[in-house]
């Protein structure tokens, strides 16, 4: 008889097995140490130099320099732009005037560079005396700031490029210009002497165009006066001369008497034909008829060599060389009034084309007066150093650092 097999024991629950497996873990895992306290380093040390040497210490001294030392500055606005007023006059609704010329650069780009020139600069400091305005803060309390009175014309207009700001829009073409002095009268009177200064060159600008205009214009002119006073004095000349006010009105009376002898002479061959087909040889009316048609024959001759029809003798030549020499005379005159008539209207076209074009300053800003100190800016200016420098610093560490690492 077989035997059953043994009946298995039971599991412990798993509740019970955990405290074992974890008893067995710890046994077989090493036990770590607890890490070492964080102690400072020479490189630590190093580092925290190196960030109050490079970073606190210099915006400390900045930060001293604009609370302590940097004194207020009171600024001045303006605003103006350059305008050019075209209207039509009545020789251009009557001749239909065209533009005679153009500028190849705007007024606008011009009175921009003026107000950076060192022309501007040294008129103003006569004006106004922009030494002393920019030196009422000693140089030696404010050094960036004031202006040091031993300083050259190149200094003043380099200190001029920082206390005068200029804004352009090309795209509009308006000019905004802010000035900064430690009193705000200064500051104003300043500015009024800018825009005196810029009205006065746009004045210039406008008068130079104006004469440039109509000065090739003028020339011309003078020339074709001249040429038809000439003319007209060679035809009174002539006329003095030869005592003849139009030598073809003579001409054409000299033909007249040509054709009327012509006349009388064919009627007098006619008569003598009849007479000497209806009367003797020896009648006294033949030879009569004879004498007459030698006479007419005779003035014939005289009036054709008057007009140099005749013989190429001295005389026969006087009136064919008057014409010629008076129609000469004549043409030149013509010339000399046609080119008068085209140099006067050539002048009055341009004069009207100048006076069309008239540049003026148009201001839209006053100079303003101000009531508070704005500069110098102290808090923007700390912030700025404070990130550049900050940058600055983090950069070199970096770059000490990777240089290091690659040794």
């Amino acid at each position: 008889m077989t035997n059953p097999p043994p009946a298995s024991s039971p599991e412990p629950p798993a509740s019970q097995n955990a405290p074992q497996e974890k008893a067995d873990a710890t046994k077989k895992a090493p036990v770590r140490e607890p890490a070492a306290k964080a102690r400072p380093h020479r490189r630590h040390a190093r580092l925290i130099m190196s960030f109050v040497l490079f970073w606190a210490l210099p915006l400390a001294l900045v930060g001293g320099y604009l609370w302590l030392r940097a004194a207020d500055q009171y600024a001045s606005y303006m605003g103006f732009s350059v305008r050019t007023e075209e209207t039509s006059s009545a020789i251009e609704l009557l001749g239909g005037i065209t533009d005679l010329s153009s500028g190849s650069s705007s007024d606008t780009d011009i009175l921009y560079d003026f107000l950076t020139s060192q022309e501007l600069v040294r008129r103003v400091d006569e004006a106004v005396n922009l030494r002393e305005i920019w030196s009422r803060v000693p140089h030696s309390q404010d050094p960036f700031f004031a202006f040091d009175t031993s300083g050259t014309i190149e200094d003043l207009q380099a200190h001029w490029e920082r206390q005068v700001a200029i804004i352009y829009d090309s795209g509009t073409g308006l000019i905004e210009l802010r000035v900064l002095a430690f009193d705000p009268y200064d500051a104003q009177g300043i500015a009024k002497v800018l825009l005196e200064e810029s009205t006065e060159m746009i004045n210039n600008l406008s008068d130079i165009a104006r004469d440039d205009a109509i000065s090739y214009a003028k020339e011309e002119l003078e020339v074709a006066v001249e040429r038809l006073k000439n003319a007209r004095r060679a035809v009174t000349v002539f006329r003095n001369r030869t005592q003849i006010v139009d030598p073809t009105i003579d001409t054409q009376n000299q033909m007249g008497l040509l054709v009327t002898l012509q006349q009388q002479l064919a009627e007098a061959l006619i008569d003598f034909d009849l007479l000497r087909n209806t009367t003797q040889q020896d009648d006294p009316r033949i030879v009569q008829a004879e004498r007459r048609i030698e006479v007419i024959q005779t003035r014939i001759d005289a009036e054709r060599r008057k007009l140099g029809l005749g013989s190429s003798g001295e005389g026969g030549e006087v009136f064919a060389t008057l014409v010629g020499e008076y129609e000469s005379l004549i043409v030149d005159r013509e010339f000399a009034e046609a080119a008068y008539t085209n140099a006067l209207a050539a002048f009055d076209s341009a004069q009207a084309e100048a006076r069309r074009q008239s540049r003026y300053l148009a201001t839209h800003v006053r100079p303003t007066l101000a009531e508070r100190p704005e500069y110098p800016k102290r808090e923007t200016i700390f912030l700025l150093t404070a990130m550049f420098l900050f940058f600055g610093w983090a950069i070199g560490i970096l770059i000490y650092y990777s240089i290091r690492d690659r040794r």
